[in-house]
């Protein structure tokens, strides 16, 4: 793992955890929506049933790389795990400790979180909004243990079908989803559907990899029009083109808030605050690179795992030489459902 690589840039700060560390991922307070053994009383949510599908706990391993299911192209191993964490870190350095990029009133008193993920993100808000409900929905279970009270794990594709939630939300949460949706026009409106008159959804993501340096034929953008390739073959789409606006005020929303960071890989900036934001950028990047490829290019590009593990080795050693000042662009877009 690249990790051990680059654990000099690593060092925790704060209460933040280490990057090479992450906090065990083991079923805790989960529903399939849908199942026996739930009492309908102790939780208002949604009925929507995913087991059709088959169990949704088992994982398929496919080129020593673990997957939720048969279509989702990122990962849900140990190794995913850590890039996920260290995500997390990214994300709050740039937001310089907030979890949110809009601001969530203290009222606040339901709050969905899509594609949860390892969790880090529902537990921390679940934690700085005690009075709210938590709900955070995902394909597969590797959820913390010991959450708050007052925050419910579901396995759920937001993707699949009409979302049959109870009660309303007033903030919506969509991080690092880029290409798990074919149709994000319907996602958006199921959200829209789901919030609160006056509420909230905050979409945030990563988009492609930049160097400030030109390189010719770098390994970089090699790799960036590979997955491009294999994406449109697989019906996704990646990037930021999920976030445009005109995509979400189809759905019915009014943009709040649009920003863009250009966030650099590493500690090459000047900023003091951007290195910070820089170091987790850069090993979640180089942790990301075999993850975001290696079932894209296999499925449906014809690449052989050691043909995509030998680029990605090539992209990380191009990404860490000096002098290339390597970013990413991270947006957030801030949406809300008007008043009727």
């Amino acid at each position: 793992m690249i990790l051990n690589t680059v654990e000099s840039l690593a060092q925790p700060a704060g209460n933040q955890m280490s990057p090479g560390t992450v906090p065990p991922r083991s079923p805790s307070r989960f529903w399939i929506r849908g199942l026996p053994g739930k009492n309908p009383n102790s939780y208002r949510s949604s009925t929507k049933s995913l087991s059709s599908r088959g169990s949704v706990f088992e994982q398929i391993i496919e080129n020593d790389r673990a997957y939720a299911n048969d279509s989702y192209f990122m990962p849900c191993d140990e190794q995913e795990q850590t890039r996920l964490a260290i995500t997390h870190q990214c994300f709050t350095s740039i937001l310089d400790g907030q979890l949110s990029f809009q601001n969530i009133p203290r009222s606040v008193k339901r709050i969905l979180d899509i594609g949860t993920g390892i969790g880090d993100w529902a537990v921390a808000v679940s934690e700085r909004f005690p009075d709210a409900e938590i709900v955070a929905t995902d394909i597969t279970c590797f959820q913390p243990t010991g959450v708050p009270a007052n925050l419910f794990f579901e396995i759920d594709d937001a993707q699949e079908g009409e979302w049959t939630f109870t009660d309303s939300f007033d903030f919506i949460h969509i991080r690092g989803l880029s290409g798990a949706f074919r149709d994000w026009g319907a996602v958006y409106k199921e959200a829209f559907k789901h919030l609160q008159p006056n509420g909230i959804l905050e979409v945030a993501d990563f988009g492609a990899v930049r160097l400030g340096e030109a390189i010719p034929d770098s390994y970089v953008s090699i790799y960036n029009g590979a997955c491009l390739t294999a994406a449109e073959q697989a019906g996704i789409t990646l990037g930021l083109d999920h976030m445009k606006k005109p995509l979400l005020e189809a759905a019915g929303f009014s943009i709040a808030k649009n920003r863009t960071f250009d966030v650099p890989l590493g500690t090459w900036s000047p900023d003091a605050r951007k290195k910070v934001a820089g170091k987790m950028a850069l090993i979640s990047r180089l942790e990301g690179l075999e993850a975001a490829s290696l079932r894209l290019l296999t499925r449906h590009t014809g690449w052989k795992s050691a043909d995509v593990r030998d680029v990605c080795d090539k992209v990380k050693e191009e990404l860490m030489r000096p002098g290339v000042r390597p970013s990413v662009p991270v947006q957030f877009m801030v949406a809300r459902k008007l008043l009727m």
